[in-house]
C-alpha cells in the first residue's frame, strides 16, 4: 500500500507559491478545538498535544483488532489554526487577546462514530482534560486567497497586506477578518526567519 503525501496529493493547498493566489477549498473533516489566550503558553500546549494524541492513535488504528474500513497509510496532516480576536477593539499584536481554533485535518475514513471510539481509547492511554474539548467537524472554506509566508509568525502583516493589494488588483474582496495559518514548520526546531506557514483567507468576487 502506498502512502498518501499531503505534500504530492493536495500539493495546491498545502505547498502554495510566495505569491498568492485563489483557491477553491473543498469540504475536508478536521480533529478541532477551540481555546483563547497566549498561544506560547501552557494551555495552548496542551490543547494542542491533545489534538496530535488522538491524530496519532487514529494514524495507527490499523494496528488494532478493528481496522477501519477503508483505511490506508497517510502521512499525518500539519496544525492548522484559525485566529480572531477576543477584543476587536484592542491591538491585534496582543497574544493575550487571541482567540483560537486549531484542528488537524482527518483522512476520509474517520466517521463520526469512530471518533468517539478513539477518542475514549486516548483518554484512556494518554489522558489530558482538553480531550475533552475535542470535536469532529467539516469545515467547508470555499473561495480563499492563499500564499506561503516565510519567516517569523510576528512578521506576518507584510504577507497579509500582499494578499490584500493582490485580491484588490485581481477583482475580489475580503469576507471575513478571521484568517487560517498552517503550519508546515516545526517551531521547535527551526529558525524563526526560515519557518513556513500557509496564509489563508476567505474571499469573494467584487459584484457578488
Amino acid at each position: 500500500m502506498e502512502k498518501v503525501d499531503y505534500k504530492k496529493v493536495y500539493k495546491d493547498l498545502y505547498l502554495p507559491k510566495k505569491n498568492p493566489v485563489i483557491i477553491k477549498v473543498p469540504a475536508i473533516n478536521f480533529i478541532m478545538l477551540e481555546g483563547e489566550g497566549n498561544p506560547n503558553g501552557e494551555e495552548f500546549a496542551l490543547a494542542t498535544a491533545a489534538l496530535y494524541s488522538l491524530t496519532y492513535v487514529v494514524k495507527m488504528s490499523y494496528k488494532s483488532d478493528n481496522v477501519p474500513t477503508g483505511y490506508y497509510d497517510y502521512t499525518v496532516f500539519p496544525l492548522e489554526g484559525e485566529w480572531d480576536l477576543i477584543d476587536k477593539t484592542s491591538s491585534h499584536t496582543d497574544k493575550n487577546n487571541l482567540k483560537y481554533k486549531i484542528m488537524i485535518r482527518q483522512p476520509e475514513f474517520l466517521t463520526h462514530e469512530l471518533f468517539q471510539h478513539f477518542l475514549s481509547e486516548t483518554k484512556r492511554k494518554k489522558p489530558n482534560s482538553y480531550l475533552d474539548k475535542l470535536e469532529f467537524v467539516t469545515i467547508s472554506e470555499g473561495l480563499c486567497c492563499q500564499m506561503l509566508h516565510i519567516g517569523s509568525y510576528d512578521n506576518e502583516p507584510g504577507s497579509f497586506e500582499i494578499m490584500e493589494q493582490f485580491c484588490k488588483e485581481n477583482g475580489y474582496k475580503r469576507t471575513y477578518r478571521t484568517h487560517r495559518e498552517i503550519y508546515l514548520s516545526d517551531p521547535r526546531k527551526t529558525k524563526p526567519e526560515k519557518l513556513k506557514t500557509v496564509l489563508r483567507f476567505k474571499v469573494e468576487a467584487e459584484g457578488k
